[in-house]
C-alpha cells in the first residue's frame, strides 16, 4: 500500500455575519464580538423576533453576478460565493471553466434548499396557485450548492453532498481529506451551507425548546456555552469553504500553506436521535488523533461544538476529560457558536477556519458571554474574555457533534 498524502490547507473563503473579509471575521471572534442580532420578520400566522444570526451584508448579485444568482436558492449562494473565494485564496480563476478531472468539490449542507420549498408550500397552500417553478427542486435539492460549485469551477473528480444535521460540512471536510489522503483527488473545494432562517424551520426548532431566547437588548449574548444559566442555541445562516491540496501539489505550484488537515475521526453513537454520548465523541478525537499522528500532548487548543444546549454541553466536556486526562485541566476550550450562532450545516466549516486562522495568527478566541460556568462542565481550561496569544499552538481540534448521534472531528497542524 502506498504512502497516505500530506493534505494542505491552501484556501478559505467566507460569508462573514459580522461583512467584511475572513481577516476581518477572526479579529471580531478574537475579540470576543457577536453577531447575532434579534432577528424579526412579518410572517404569517405569527411574526417571528428570535435571536439569530443573519448575513444582512450579503448581496448575491454583487458576489455571484445576478444572472448566476438568479439561479440559485440562499444556501446555494451563500455556498458559492464562499467557494470561489476560498478557490480565489487558493491562487485559482474562477474565470478560467477548464475541465479539472482530479478536482473535485465536496459539500455540507443540513437542511438544503428550504427556502425554495417553503415559498413553493406558501404558493400552494397560501396563495392558491396550481403550479410551482419547475425549477423547484434542483433550486432546493441537497446537493445543489455542490453541484453548482463543481459546475462553475470544472471540478471533475467527486461532487459529493453529505447531510449529517449539524456535522455535515465536518463530514464533508473529512472525507475530502481522506480522498486526497488516498490518492482519489489532488485538490478537493469543501465546506459548507445552510440558510436556516426560514419560518417552518425556525419554528420546528422551538417546538424543540433548545432555542435561546432574547430580545433587543439580550439578543447579542444569548448564545452561551458552558454557562451555567444557558437557555439554548441560536439558529444563524453562512457558509465557509477550504481548498484542500495534496502537499507536493502545492509546493509545486508555489502557493503559501495556511495549515494542515492531519487527521478525521467519524463515529457514531449508535444510541439515541437526540441524546448525544460521550463515548462516541471519544472514539471520533481518537481516530483523528491517530489519524494525524498525534498525541493528547500535541493538542493546543480544542474548537468546541459547545451549542449552549442543557445536555449537550456537559457531555462534550465529559468526553474531553475522558480522553484528555490530567492534560484536560490545561486543555484551552472554547466555543466560537457563543458569537455566530449555530449554522446547522455550515458549523464544521466555519469551526474549521476559525481553527486555521487561531494556528496560523498562535491565537486561540474565546467562548463569548462565558461569566460563570456550569459546574459539570468543569475540568477543562475554558477561554474567556480575552483571547490567548502567543501560546506556540502547533495542533488543534475542531469537534462537530451532531443529532443522529454522527460525530466528526478534525485534527489540524499548523504549517
Amino acid at each position: 500500500m502506498s504512502k497516505p498524502h500530506r493534505v494542505a490547507i491552501t484556501g478559505i473563503g467566507m460569508v462573514s455575519p459580522f461583512g467584511g473579509s475572513t481577516a476581518d471575521f477572526f479579529d471580531h471572534i478574537a475579540r470576543g464580538d457577536s453577531s447575532i442580532r434579534l432577528y424579526r420578520t412579518d410572517d404569517q400566522p405569527r411574526p417571528l423576533a428570535v435571536p439569530a444570526v443573519y448575513c444582512a451584508h450579503f448581496d448575491p448579485a454583487g458576489r455571484l453576478g445576478k444572472a448566476l444568482a438568479g439561479t440559485m436558492d440562499r444556501f446555494t449562494q451563500l455556498g458559492v460565493a464562499a467557494a470561489f473565494e476560498a478557490w480565489e485564496h487558493a491562487g485559482f480563476s474562477v474565470t478560467d471553466k477548464q475541465s479539472r478531472p482530479d478536482f473535485g468539490v465536496s459539500w455540507g449542507t443540513a437542511l438544503g434548499g428550504t427556502q425554495t420549498f417553503e415559498h413553493g408550500y406558501r404558493d400552494l397552500w397560501l396563495h392558491g396557485r396550481e403550479r410551482l417553478s419547475p425549477l423547484s427542486v434542483v433550486f432546493g435539492m441537497n446537493n445543489a450548492a455542490s453541484a453548482q460549485i463543481g459546475i462553475q469551477l470544472g471540478l471533475g473528480n467527486s461532487c459529493l453532498s453529505y447531510t449529517v444535521a449539524c456535522a455535515s460540512a465536518a463530514a464533508a471536510i473529512g472525507e475530502a481529506y481522506e480522498r486526497i489522503r488516498n490518492g482519489g483527488a489532488t485538490v478537493m473545494l469543501t465546506g459548507g451551507s445552510d440558510a436556516t432562517l426560514s419560518y417552518g424551520v425556525v419554528r420546528a426548532w422551538e417546538a424543540m425548546r433548545v432555542m435561546a431566547g432574547g430580545d433587543e437588548n439580550t439578543a447579542p449574548a444569548a448564545c452561551r456555552p458552558f454557562h451555567a444559566e444557558r437557555t439554548g442555541l441560536v439558529l444563524g445562516e453562512g457558509a465557509a469553504a477550504l481548498v484542500l491540496e495534496e502537499w507536493d501539489h502545492a509546493i509545486a505550484r508555489g502557493v503559501p500553506i495556511l495549515a494542515e488537515l492531519a487527521g478525521y475521526g467519524a463515529s457514531c453513537d449508535h444510541s439515541h436521535l437526540v441524546r448525544p454520548e460521550a463515548a462516541g465523541q471519544v472514539r471520533a478525537m481518537q481516530q483523528a488523533l491517530d489519524r494525524a499522528g498525534l498525541r493528547v500532548e500535541d493538542i493546543g487548543y480544542i474548537n468546541a461544538h459547545g451549542t449552549a444546549t442543557r445536555e449537550g454541553d456537559p457531555v462534550e466536556i465529559s468526553a474531553l476529560r475522558s480522553l484528555f486526562g490530567e492534560r484536560a485541566a490545561q486543555l484551552p476550550v472554547s466555543a466560537s457558536k457563543s458569537m455566530h450562532g449555530h449554522l446547522m450545516g455550515a458549523s464544521g466549516a466555519i469551526e474549521a477556519l476559525v481553527t486555521v486562522l487561531a494556528l496560523q495568527q498562535d491565537t486561540i478566541p474565546p467562548t463569548a458571554n462565558l461569566d460563570k460556568l456550569d459546574p459539570a462542565c468543569e475540568g477543562v481550561r475554558h477561554v474567556t474574555g480575552n483571547a490567548l496569544r502567543g501560546t506556540g499552538l502547533r495542533a488543534a481540534l475542531s469537534n462537530s457533534f451532531a443529532f443522529g448521534g454522527s460525530n466528526a472531528v478534525l485534527a489540524f497542524r499548523a504549517a
